[in-house]
């Protein structure tokens, strides 16, 4: 609640009765809506210029209340504010600390205007700056899986399918599989920024304000590009919150993915990668130990941004319009899911820049059955039929399986066994033949990887021209 100079609510007077002492806790939303105070005080210098502009107030009073808010805005950053616990909201403090400051010209700021419409444009405003950082760090992250491609453009990987060897691809390949999804986050964030840069003030509680108010004004003041068409939409509406959390999730579920594998790839099994010092942690016990934390808990914040988007879509499916003050709830959940995918986004950037990669090891760890496919490749382009090609291989695999032979170990004799196309030339059968001859466009050929790395320097350095 905000209090008067007799510790009287503003809010209270038709009541006989001040508000339990633990529902007042249980309702006050200022511990983590203060984080909002910069943009609820850039709505009020707006609102204030608006309110004067159209006569609503004086011009003398206006510079006054900007002044004021200017001030605490000074205060809070200075960490001198006194976030008073009786002052329930982020609102009302800020207002209860310009009376104090400026007096009764205070009580004319919130002339056309409800905590409803209020809360929606800080809202909106901290998720139009929100999704800013978010595709900055998504930039910088694909700027790191870049340069970590191009700087082990000739090293060979084993492609998984059900994590078993499947087929050969450039390692480079298999990272700018990550660029390609990061590359969707970012146009699903771009995409609810569409949606978010919708002005709300001037809506008031739910019916629109009874004032010649400027909204065109406002929005220009404040940067949105368009003002909301419908009052009751404008200050129920939180699917602006929605689509952030739902592209925030989607973004972490492919952080995961690669928090996953670079545990893997870590593993004494697997040797392919080492994580740098920076990036790891010991053992209390086992001094040889360095342990993925960092990736690990990529996977394990995964969770709780999932949990944050289920958590709003619940409370938001039940309410009736216009406001409820349910939707009090809808803070916490982003403010957590803005932090996880932005430390998330910076934490991987940093340990992805400073990765070694074991190439040698990667080739070494190549089954000699991975080159089956282009066994019946190779028979299939002397005019078998794929299936049919697809059977002598498996039967020629059993074969060398069961003799403890890779296929190279193979003699001519043997291949002959299974069919009479087999020539010298399959000796010809390499790792670094069967990548290049993907060379479609999407493929994993050293030609096409290249092109990809243009594609992907020329996206980045657009974005970095504007």
């Amino acid at each position: 609640m905000s209090w008067n100079s007799k510790g009287q609510s503003r809010l209270r007077r038709r009541f006989h009765k001040q508000v339990d002492r633990a529902a007042q806790d249980y309702v006050a939303s200022l511990r983590f809506d203060r984080r909002l105070y910069r943009y609820d005080i850039e709505g009020s210098i707006a609102h204030a210029k608006m309110l004067a502009k159209q006569g609503l107030i004086s011009e003398d009073e206006a510079s006054l209340i900007v002044s004021g808010l200017v001030a605490i805005k000074e205060e809070i950053e200075r960490g001198e504010f006194n976030f008073r616990a009786e002052c329930e909201d982020i609102h009302m403090s800020i207002e209860e600390r310009l009376f104090e400051k400026i007096g009764d010209a205070a009580g004319k700021l919130h002339t056309a205007r409800s905590r409803n419409d209020q809360i929606a444009v800080d809202m909106r405003l901290f998720v139009k700056e929100a999704v800013g950082d978010t595709i900055e760090r998504i930039r910088k992250l694909q700027r790191a899986i870049v340069g970590l491609a191009e700087n082990n453009k000739t090293a060979i990987m084993p492609g998984y399918t059900h994590l078993q060897q499947a087929q050969p691809v450039m390692f480079a390949h298999h990272l700018l599989a990550y660029f390609e999804m990061l590359e969707r986050d970012v146009m699903r964030f771009s995409d609810c920024l569409k949606r978010v840069d919708v002005l709300p003030l001037g809506s008031g509680a739910l019916a629109g304000v009874a004032y010649p108010v400027d909204r065109e004004f406002l929005a220009r003041e404040l940067g949105f590009s368009q003002i909301s068409h419908n009052s009751i939409d404008a200050v129920s509406d939180r699917d602006f919150v929605i689509e952030y959390e739902a592209a925030a999730a989607i973004t972490m579920m492919h952080l995961s993915r690669l928090a996953e594998e670079i545990v893997l790839w870590s593993s004494q099994e697997f040797g392919f990668i080492e994580i740098d010092e920076a990036y790891v942690t010991g053992s209390s016990i086992m001094p040889q130990k360095r342990n993925p934390d960092v990736v690990e808990l990529a996977r394990g914040k995964t969770g709780r941004v999932y949990g944050s988007l289920v958590a709003i879509l619940t409370v938001m499916k039940g309410l009736p319009l216009a406001y409820n003050r349910d939707m009090q709830e809808d803070k916490e959940g982003l403010f957590d899911t803005v932090d996880t995918l932005i430390s998330t986004l910076e934490v991987l950037c940093g340990l992805l820049s400073t990765m070694k990669i074991n190439a040698v090891r990667m080739r070494e760890s190549m089954s000699g059955y991975i080159l089956a496919t282009d066994l019946a490749d190779y028979l299939t382009k002397k005019k078998l039929p794929f299936r049919e090609a697809y059977e002598i291989v498996a039967e020629l695999i059993k074969y060398a399986a069961d003799r403890g032979k890779d296929l190279h170990a193979l003699s001519l004799a043997e291949y002959r066994r299974f069919s009479r196309l087999f020539d010298e030339d399959v000796y010809a059968i390499t790792l670094d033949t069967s990548v290049n001859a993907r060379n479609v466009v999407g493929g994993t050929a050293v030609e096409q990887v290249s092109a990809a790395l243009a594609r992907a320097r020329k996206i980045l350095e657009a974005h970095h021209g504007k």
